[in-house]
């Protein structure tokens, strides 16, 4: 991304591309997040553990999977930890 860096006497251009490579670097960090969580999945197909919940043990219903096949909580876990995130966000 450096070299694509071009260096504007102008503050609003400096500002847009300010903004565009701030864009791009949480794009790429998503996508690496995602592939990280893609990988981890396979290799829980691999060894038979895939579509149980990580926390509990629970098989996790299809229709998550069919929405988010990279989920490793079932769904009451899932909600369990997004309650206990927002009362700590508090």
């Amino acid at each position: 991304m450096q070299d694509e860096a071009t260096v504007f006497a102008d503050p609003n251009d400096r500002a847009s591309q300010e903004t565009d490579m701030a864009i791009e670097l949480r794009n790429r960090d998503r996508e690496r997040k995602l592939i990280k969580k893609i990988d981890e999945t396979l290799a829980s197909i691999e060894s038979g553990d895939y579509g149980f919940c990580n926390k509990c043990g629970v098989e996790i219903g299809i229709k998550r999977l069919e929405a988010r096949p990279t989920a490793t909580l079932c769904i009451d876990c899932k909600t369990l930890d997004e309650l206990k995130e927002k009362q700590m966000a508090k």
